[in-house]
């Protein structure tokens, strides 16, 4: 059996709808938000799906000046994992635009070959 032609034509109109969508949930991503807290309440981190902090909130009994480094420690937990969960935010976004598969899947890479 032959393949049908490569039809360039086809191939840019996809592209530009790819394109399209890919800004599209850019856009809605960076309306939406993801947030983490640790030490049990005492420092809440809140990042927007561009992994911009939005807000860092500091429970005042966090502020001990003879322990620095914990309160130090506390904001880099809680922006680490605002910033995993609006990645994973992320990924689910993609993958409704790649239609559940890997996006690296969409363009042939990682497919097995004939």
């Amino acid at each position: 059996m032959s393949q049908p032609p490569f039809d360039m034509t086809q191939m840019t109109a996809q592209a530009k709808q790819l394109q399209h969508e890919v800004q599209r949930i850019q856009e809605t991503l960076r309306h939406r938000e993801a947030e983490a807290t640790v030490g049990g309440g005492m420092v809440t981190a809140r990042v927007n799906g561009q992994l911009q902090v939005l807000k860092i909130e500091i429970d005042p009994q966090a502020v001990d000046p003879r322990d620095v480094e914990m309160l130090q420690d506390l904001i880099a937990s809680a922006v680490n994992q605002a910033i995993a969960r609006a990645q994973q935010m992320m990924q689910e976004e993609m993958k409704t635009l790649a239609g559940g598969m890997p996006l690296a899947n969409l363009f042939g890479a990682g497919l097995p070959k004939p």
